[in-house]
């Protein structure tokens, strides 16, 4: 994309995934010219999805990365469930972005760099935070107390569900806040029968189906953008043409651009902030061209940091000046710390006996969903917080045949028909924040672009081990509740990363003195420098977080065109 070198913007946004999207639509609709600065390449939505619509036959290696591929350039990346030989286009190659972590504290950074980012990858669960989880730090003094409560953000999830197109269903539920919803997707007649006998043996539990950015029914809006209803293929992470699946390519970005406000840049790695002592504003950002190396500068009134929360960190720890030698907005000393992620990979699985008769239509990109009831319906005092699961039931297809005996024409009719009934219940945990898990950068060892690389310093505590071996024995019992048999329960040494959930590190707060940004995803120190991404969160909750980070964004957007159109940054 050509690059525009206009000496001032109104508005630069760093990033182009989930939150950077969002920043562009919203300051573009409201008048600002917006530059968004993306540091991966150029794609464009339904030309580049490659992938789609193809068998894994017609794929080289039938859709797979050679492992001898995936442990050169992929050896982090390859733990993530999107990764095959349709998506890696999607993802960072290891070996060349590179990060530090201490051996006996493994974290995974998934990533993707490209115009869009990780929106393209992400698995579309949308669950709003309730009171409980924006009280919780004040209610247990675990970490500070969040400066904003839900009927301060509800709004601003109706506004972000409606364009977003969220299916749901209307349950009631105090831990998990109802929204604007499009038609619900449908269990199967395994799931159905699950979730009677589930909340017959725990009635102080509730099993819905999953809320996910996927249109089931399209508005006029959505049409408008291009996006028409979701076809069942559980293909979205190699893109989606129809638009079914939200992105900022087949949502947000479409919108901005239909202001003619956005200039758009890519293969531009953002090295730092620029800021001028004497106004004590931020002027711009410092450009590192992705491909040649070049340096440039651009200009802008307002700056949203999006790059991910440890990208956006990543940036902030760079941006060193006389006024902020530990990093720009760093007065605090909080930047880079309380780092969080959602602990997983504990649950259970098993076989259902009955319905071998029955099966489903289409491939339906979406689970079933059991909210938090720890410490909500149900009192533990083993742990703080609580956890929520995700899962479903399904029977497996052709590829079981790998894990089969077998071979030629005999093994072929026994795939022909489908497997048993399976049921997978996997729990999602909140990661209380600590100052111990950190970031920060090692101004001894730099990448290519001569950026200091991020050293990640992250592991888990005694809260979260009691938590996951809670969520195995508690994943166990629903499923024997339900009928499945064969139960193998499981409860995995996952590295933190891996549930692609990363946040803090910028946290929101009231006091300055220990918080990098107020209610308003504004900087304590610059007032025009927001950061809406992950790295503002406060703690985690154990809802995937996407949907509060649209909502953040949008409304820290709202603002700061308050702000510049009454003069005040």
């Amino acid at each position: 994309m050509s690059s525009n070198t206009s000496p001032e913007f109104d508005a630069i946004v760093v990033g182009s995934g989930i939150s950077g999207g969002w920043a562009a639509k919203e300051l573009t609709e409201r008048g600002l010219k917006v530059l968004l600065v993306e540091r991966g390449p150029h794609i464009t939505h339904r030309e580049d999805y490659s992938g789609e619509d193809k068998a894994p036959w017609e794929m080289p290696f039938a859709g797979r990365i050679p492992e001898e591929e995936a442990n050169r350039d992929y050896f982090v990346q390859k733990d993530c469930y999107a990764l095959e030989g349709a998506t890696k286009k999607f993802f960072v190659n290891d070996r060349i972005h590179q990060y530090i972590h201490p051996k006996e504290k493994p974290f995974s950074w998934i990533r993707g760099y490209q115009l869009g980012g990780r929106s393209q990858l992400w698995a579309r669960q949308t669950y709003r935070w309730s009171d409980i989880d924006f009280r919780a730090n004040k209610t247990d003094g675990h970490g500070i107390d969040w400066p904003i409560r839900y009927q301060d953000i509800a709004p601003w999830y109706d506004h972000v569900e409606k364009f977003a197109g969220i299916s749901g269903s209307l349950e009631g539920l105090d831990q998990l806040p109802d929204g604007k919803f499009l038609p619900p997707m449908k269990m199967n007649c395994v799931e159905v029968e699950a979730k009677q006998k589930i909340e017959k043996a725990f009635p102080t539990r509730k099993m819905i189906i999953g809320r996910c950015a996927n249109l089931t029914e399209p508005t006029k809006e959505h049409l408008e953008l291009g996006r028409g209803r979701c076809q069942y293929r559980n293909e979205c992470e190699k893109g989606c043409s129809f638009g079914a699946s939200f992105s900022s390519l087949s949502a947000t970005l479409p919108a901005a651009r239909r202001t003619n406000n956005l200039t758009t840049v890519t293969d531009a790695i953002v090295h730092s902030v620029t800021y001028d002592k004497v106004s004590k504003r931020a002027t711009g950002v410092k450009i590192i061209d992705a491909n040649t190396k070049d340096n440039r500068q651009y200009s802008g009134r307002i700056i949203f940091l999006c790059a991910s929360t440890l990208g956006s960190t990543q940036i902030m720890l760079n941006s060193i000046s006389e006024s902020f030698p530990n990093g720009i907005a760093n007065s605090s000393g909080t930047l880079g710390h309380y780092l969080m992620d959602h602990i997983f990979m504990s649950g259970a699985r098993g076989e259902h006996p009955g319905f071998q008769e029955n099966y489903y239509s289409g491939r339906r990109p979406n689970g079933i969903y059991i909210p938090r009831y720890r410490n909500v319906t149900e009192q533990d005092d083993r742990f703080l917080r609580g956890y929520g699961f995700q899962g479903g039931a399904s029977r497996p297809n052709w590829r079981r045949g790998l894990n089969m005996q077998g071979i030629g024409l005999e093994l072929k009719e026994k795939l022909r028909e489908p497997g048993s009934w399976q049921f997978h219940l996997g729990g999602f945990g909140e990661m209380l924040p600590d100052k111990r898990n950190r970031v920060l950068l090692d101004k001894n060892k730099q990448d290519q672009w001569g950026i200091p690389l991020l050293t990640i310093e992250c592991e888990l505590h005694d809260n979260e081990l009691k938590m996951l071996a809670a969520m195995a024995d508690d994943a166990e019992a629903m499923l024997s509740a339900a009928g499945i048999i064969n139960i193998q329960k499981y409860n995995e040494d996952a590295p933190p990363g891996l549930a692609i959930h990363e946040m803090g590190t910028a946290r929101m707060g009231h006091n300055p003195n220990s918080s990098v940004l107020n209610k308003f995803n504004q900087t304590h120190d610059v007032s025009n420098l927001f950061v809406t991404d992950g790295s503002a969160m406060t703690s985690s909750a154990c809802q995937n977080p996407s949907l509060t980070y649209m909502a953040l964004t949008a409304r820290a957007s709202a603002y700061a065109v308050h702000l510049l159109k009454e003069g005040k940054i």
